[in-house]
This record gives C-alpha cells, sequence and structure tokens, in this order.
C-alpha cells in the first residue's frame, strides 16, 4: 500500500521485519515441541529466543534474506538460512525448520498477522460506530424529507441515516468476527497435509502457544476458502463504506445542502481554481478507496481452486491483496469516523428542504384520510394525484389544491395531516430495535 494509505499500526504489522519476527516466532515453537517429543536436543528453543533477544531481527536481517533469495529463489529457505546464521548456533542450525514444509511456517504466520489485522480493523470499526450512534441520538427528532429514486418521498427523522448504518456496520462488525475466527488458524500438517514428517502434536503445540486453532484438515496450504472469506467480509465492509459516502455526498450537494464535510476556513483549498468551493472531498476518496476494497475479492475467490495439493498462484496475490485489504479497511474507518466527526448537520435546509414541495410529501397521508372519509380508493387516489400535479406544474399549495380539487376535508383536518410529527411517532422503537435507546 502507498504510504499515503497507510496507516502506522499495518504499515507495521505488514513489513518484511514482522512477517520474518512472526516466521522465526513459528519455527522456534516448533522446535520447542519437537523437544517436548524428545525428536531434538533440549535447550534449543531457548537458545533461539535468547539469540533473537540479544539481535533483534531488523532491516539487516530482512536485506541479508533478501540477498540469499537471489540464490536460493525461495523467501522461506533464504530465511531458515539467515536465521541460522544469524543465530551463531551450529546445533540450532542443524536442527531448525526440522519437519517443516515452507508452507507450515508462512501459512501460520500469515493467519495469525491476519488475526492481528481484522483485530485492528474491529477496533476500528466501534470509533465508527460511535460517530453513528452520536449522530443519530443527535438528530433522532429532526425531522427531514425521505427521497426515492432520487425524488422526494414521505417525512422521516434526518438520524433514523444514521441509525440505519450504525445497524448495518453492527452486522458488518459480526461478520469480521467470523471472518477472524476462521482464519485464526495454525497449519503445520507437512508437505501434502498428511503429517508424514510431523506429528499432530508439534501443530496443537504451536496453535495453542499463537492463541490460534487447529485446521481439522489440510493439504499443504490452508484451504483458501478461509482468506476468501476474510476478503468478502472486507468487500462488504467497502460496499457500506462507499453507501454511507455516496448517502454524504448527495446530501452536500448545493441543490440539497443539508451537510457539508468539516473545513479549515483560512487553510484549506477545495479548489485550486475556484476559491468558493468546500467539495466532500473526503466521501469522494472513501468512494473511491472502497472500489478497490471491494476488487480484492475476486483473486480470492480465484485463489480457492489451487492444483491438486497445493501450487504457488495463490501467494503472489496474497502477497498484495491481504496487506492492501486490510490496510485500506483500516485507514477507511479511521478516515470515514473523522468525516463523521467534523460533519456539519444544516438543521434549518433540512428543514426547509422537507417545505421544498409545498405539502406534497404529506400525500399518502392525505389519500389514507380519503379513502376513510368513504372514497373508493381509486377515486381517492385519482383526487389526490390531480392536485398534486397542480403542485408540481404551478405551484399551489398542496393543501390549496387538494381543497380546489373538492376533497371532502376540512382546512383543519388538512393541517392536522400535514404534521411531521406523525411520521417520527415510531422513531424510538426502530432505535430500541438496533440497540441505540
Amino acid at each position: 500500500m502507498i504510504p499515503r494509505y497507510q496507516t502506522p499500526e499495518m504499515a507495521r504489522l505488514w513489513s518484511e521485519v514482522e512477517k520474518f519476527r512472526r516466521w522465526a516466532e513459528v519455527e522456534r515453537l516448533a522446535l520447542a515441541a519437537w523437544e517436548r517429543l524428545g525428536r531434538v536436543p533440549r535447550g534449543l528453543s531457548e537458545r533461539l529466543e535468547a539469540s533473537l533477544r540479544a539481535r533483534p531481527l531488523d532491516e539487516a536481517f530482512a536485506r541479508r534474506v533478501a540477498e540469499r533469495e537471489r540464490v536460493t529463489r525461495h523467501d522461506l529457505a533464504a530465511f531458515v538460512d539467515v536465521l541460522g546464521e544469524w543465530a551463531g548456533d551450529a546445533e540450532l542450525r542443524r536442527y531448525l525448520h526440522f519437519g517443516l514444509t515452507s508452507t507450515d511456517v508462512v501459512d501460520t504466520a500469515q493467519n495469525l498477522a491476519l488475526k492481528e489485522a481484522l483485530g485492528l480493523v474491529l477496533k476500528a470499526l466501534e470509533g465508527l460506530l460511535d460517530a453513528l450512534k452520536e449522530k443519530a441520538l443527535r438528530y433522532k427528532d429532526l425531522p427531514a424529507v425521505g427521497r426515492t429514486h432520487g425524488v422526494h418521498a414521505e417525512p422521516t427523522s434526518f438520524g433514523l441515516k444514521f441509525a440505519h448504518f450504525y445497524a448495518a456496520f453492527r452486522r458488518h462488525r459480526e461478520r469480521l468476527v467470523r471472518a477472524r475466527r476462521t482464519i485464526a488458524v495454525a497449519k503445520l500438517s507437512g508437505a501434502v497435509g498428511n503429517y508424514a514428517m510431523i506429528p499432530p502434536e508439534v501443530e496443537a503445540y504451536v496453535a495453542r502457544a499463537l492463541g490460534l486453532a487447529v485446521d481439522p484438515i489440510t493439504t499443504q496450504v490452508t484451504p483458501r476458502d478461509r482468506h476468501a472469506e476474510v476478503l468478502a467480509a472486507l468487500a462488504l465492509l467497502g460496499a457500506e463504506l462507499e453507501r454511507l459516502a455516496v448517502e454524504m455526498r448527495h446530501l452536500a450537494r448545493t441543490e440539497v445542502g443539508e451537510v457539508e464535510e468539516g473545513f479549515q476556513k483560512g487553510r484549506q483549498k477545495g479548489s485550486s481554481a475556484m476559491p468558493h468551493k468546500k467539495n466532500p472531498v473526503g466521501f469522494e476518496n472513501v468512494s473511491g478507496l472502497s472500489r478497490m476494497l471491494r476488487g480484492y475479492l475476486t483473486p480470492a475467490l480465484e485463489n480457492v481452486p489451487l492444483w491438486h495439493e497445493r501450487d504457488i498462484s495463490h501467494s503472489s496475490v496474497e502477497r498484495v491483496s491481504l496487506p492492501d485489504a486490510t490496510t485500506l479497511a483500516h485507514y477507511l474507518l479511521r478516515r470515514s469516523t473523522g468525516l463523521l466527526r467534523e460533519l456539519v448537520v444544516h438543521e434549518d435546509r433540512v428543514r426547509k428542504n422537507l417545505e421544498l414541495t409545498r405539502g406534497l410529501v404529506f400525500s399518502q397521508r392525505v389519500l389514507g384520510a380519503l379513502i376513510e372519509r368513504g372514497l373508493t380508493r381509486d377515486e381517492a387516489y385519482r383526487l389526490v394525484q390531480r392536485a398534486a400535479m397542480r403542485t408540481w406544474e404551478e405551484g399551489m399549495p398542496f393543501k390549496n389544491a387538494l381543497l380546489d380539487a373538492g376533497a371532502p376535508l376540512s382546512e383543519a383536518e388538512l393541517s392536522a395531516l400535514f404534521d411531521p410529527a406523525f411520521y417520527l411517532r415510531y422513531v424510538d422503537d426502530l432505535y430500541r430495535r438496533v440497540g441505540l435507546l
């Protein structure tokens, strides 16, 4: 991921040095498991741990591995060679990587990294949920126009917009928790997954020490449907983030003007050419990067059907997709949270827009009242529609058009039907359903 969209935590987690540290920990724990079984000399794992404390893996180690890989053409083999040299212990070098295949180390360490990365994503999601909750509660009782097909529909609560997103992101949290549990597995089952050269006890020991579950059955690799589930959860999260961004972008249009991104007056520039501009660039950024986040799902799905017990076609994809997708998700959640916290809501404009169509938004309630007064549904519909067309075409207030069309309702009765509070009477119930009250 380019630095512009990195977060410090994800940059550190997915760095080459951290990757090698995770690999070294898997190797150390595997040695400890072999020691418990009496298959390798005791103390090797402690000597490796002491060596790495005295001389931690760093950028110099990573450069040395890269140099060695140009010879071995195999990154894990290069790592094992350099780790042995780095430790400076001949007996340790002899037993390092004992009974393991490269994917035992790589997949277990990568799954551990994904577990940690999703933990960061989930923590960032809590911040977004808090921001949505604050907005939902603040604007719960603010009447606003609802829109269907982009056209004014019926009154609703402005806070409900945020409540809908709050409920949706809670569902995404559940998906991410499930995906995190799915990917949090260790795999140390050997070259074709049948434990021919390494007993299940080694895998169980390493898994327990790393806080992972044991994958019940594998080939040489962890089945890639697990990774696809992670990318699917992140892709769905991206879709929701763009849905939020698109809603805010529409509400920020000049013709609507109900919200505005926070703007640093005297410092921020909205356009290089037009000094008056205050554009929703933050939410546009979220829209664009959300498309990228969703884009990682297709390669993840195509990584599932590998040849026989393994091939390496998935590896190159995951070197890009897994760090980038989790990093983007983390960045987008933080960006969206900041945008929501700084969001300016123009309540006067919200109220003005509700009145923009001169009462047309109350048409269904009038329709119901006419039916109750004795008109057939078709008669009531045609009367209300005729009056509505006059309002659209001539600008006549809807109430006047209804009276002029012969609606059997008094002006006082119509005024009562034009009360926005009627449309908000169940908002508290909805809030309770999604845990906002």
